[in-house]
C-alpha cells in the first residue's frame, strides 16, 4: 500500500517539474522571439 503511495507521489512530483520545465523553456522562446524580431512601427 505504501509503496503505491511513494511511487504515485514520485510520479506525480515528475510531471509538475517536466511541466515547469516545458513552460520555462516555452517562456524564454517567447522572451527570445520578441527580443530578436523587428518591432511594428505602423
Amino acid at each position: 500500500m505504501w509503496k503505491k503511495l511513494v511511487v504515485l507521489a514520485g510520479i506525480g512530483v515528475a510531471v509538475v517539474l517536466v511541466a515547469k520545465k516545458i513552460k520555462a523553456n516555452s517562456d524564454e522562446r517567447a522572451l527570445w522571439h520578441e527580443a530578436t524580431t523587428a518591432p511594428d512601427l505602423r
